[in-house]
């Protein structure tokens, strides 16, 4: 043990973690950010600026100097200045032939110029290895360590070698380097970042078109009809009363709309005999998306719990409590307990938090934070059998609640089926072919498919 000890102390002092000197032109936030996690992760740095004086804003490790003479002690050049001050760099294009020089910049809106900012510095400087990198991560994300940011830098360049240079640094600035391949590919990063919410366009126009439908209905309903027929105004419904008739109806409907896209999938396959050719584009785009619309349908949810468990604070509802305890007093009537009705109240409601708490555990399990922990398996069975036993759960506390108003004809009113009617007919759609997809004649092929089994491979695309 003594031996092997000093051994190790032996060649400790020969160990050096030094890394080669990166030079960054720009001492703006994002600049000043990457050089400061650069100096922490062992990279000498030295800033390329018009003004060699000292900031008490540059990292205090770091070393300033004019652009030429910072350019000279570097093979990897980061440019952090913006795309209309690249010009400067032209009368240093002798100083900077054969280094790596890192485009890191950002447009102000999409596809802003002809080209992307790093194929127009490679023209600028076609000298120099040009290779596009940084512009996903922001300046905030470096300097709290990245640890509440999204890690992945996308990398492309046409020089292989620069390419791998500059992914070695991310590596060692603790971040995840993505090859996306040539410089063609600098437009489409640049892109990236002027999205906004790319995945969630479609779930959102959704949502908001189908809760405007149920909400304008059950204004009508509720609100626009009663007034005209009963006289009673009923306006103030809309505050509580028709958002918590809206709420569960969409997260029943959105819930059932996950799962939707799965069973036309597998109906195509079956009817193709084949895995090997590409669903409609409006599948695949839906089948995409279906991790955003189970979280809006989650945030529908819960809203529905909360204005549920706000219900009894309102004045209505005391008014129309009170109202029936001094109409018992006054006719001395008593009202014996219904069996029927409270085994159907306690039945819904158990129903409904059952669901709502594999809402809630889907919603968990989507997080990358809690995916990346678990294995495929682990992750199919939390999304695809307690997914389905979540969609039975809420379908039924649906089912139970307004069972009695299905067989009601006084619930059409207007001869137009209540808002809960309309709410079961996609998820009860779902849960019928689902049912039929698991019978073992159907079940069987299906996987055979999915496995790789083909009805006419010749036939195949």
């Amino acid at each position: 043990m003594t031996k092997n000890s000093s051994n190790t102390m032996a060649l400790a002092p020969h160990t050096s973690n030094r890394r080669e000197t990166v030079c960054i032109f720009g001492t703006g936030d994002f600049g000043r950010a990457l050089g400061h996690k650069m100096i922490q992760s062992g990279y000498p740095v030295v800033y390329g600026s018009r003004s060699t004086q000292i900031s008490n804003l540059i990292p205090k490790d770091a070393e300033v100097l004019g652009h030429a003479e910072a350019a000279q002690k570097a093979a990897i050049i980061i440019i952090a200045i913006q795309r209309q001050h690249y010009n400067f760099l032209t009368p240093l294009a002798e100083v900077l032939h054969g280094k790596v020089l890192v485009d890191i910049s950002n447009n102000l809106k999409l596809n802003q110029y002809p080209e992307s900012n790093a194929e127009y510095l490679a023209q600028l400087l076609p000298g120099s290895r040009v290779v596009k990198a940084f512009n996903t991560v922001s300046a905030w994300a470096l300097q709290s360590g990245t640890l509440d940011a999204s890690r992945q830098v996308f990398v492309c360049g046409d020089d292989v070698e620069a390419k791998q240079m500059v992914m070695n640094i991310v590596r060692a600035l603790g971040l995840t380097p993505l090859d996306k391949g040539s410089l063609l590919a600098a437009q489409e990063i640049e892109n990236y970042p002027l999205q906004l919410f790319p995945m969630w366009r479609f779930p959102i126009f959704l949502s908001f078109g189908l809760a405007a439908f149920f909400f304008i209905y059950c204004v009508v309903l509720d609100i626009v009809y009663t007034y005209i027929y009963e006289n009673n105004n009923f306006s103030f419904f809309i505050a509580i009363t028709i958002p918590n008739r809206v709420c569960p109806v969409m997260a029943l409907v959105l819930l059932a709309l996950v799962y939707l896209p799965g069973i036309f999938a597998a109906i195509i396959q079956l009817y193709r005999g084949t895995k090997y050719r590409r669903f409609p584009d409006w599948l695949d785009k839906w089948m995409l998306c279906r991790k955003q619309l189970g979280l809006i349908a989650l945030a529908f949810a819960s809203l529905h719990v909360v204005f549920t468990l706000v219900t009894p604070m309102r004045a209505f509802a005391r008014w129309r409590t009170n109202n029936r305890i001094i109409s018992q007093v006054l006719n001395n009537e008593t009202e014996t307990l219904d069996h029927t009705n409270a085994w159907l109240s306690d039945s819904y409601l158990s129903l409904g938090i059952l669901g709502f708490f594999l809402f809630v555990l889907l919603g968990i399990t989507s997080l990358p934070s809690v995916s990346n922990n678990v294995n495929w398996r682990e992750f199919r069975f939390v999304q695809s059998k307690l997914g389905y036993l979540a969609l039975i759960l809420c379908t039924a506390h649906t089912l139970v609640y307004g069972g009695d108003w299905f067989l009601n004809p006084s619930a059409y009113k207007w001869y137009l089926p209540n808002i809960y009617i309309l709410s079961l007919i996609v998820p009860c759609a779902v849960l019928v072919v689902k049912f039929v997809l698991i019978f073992p004649c159907i079940d069987k092929p299906l996987t055979q498919i999915r496995q790789g089994w083909e009805r006419n491979p010749k036939h195949s695309e």
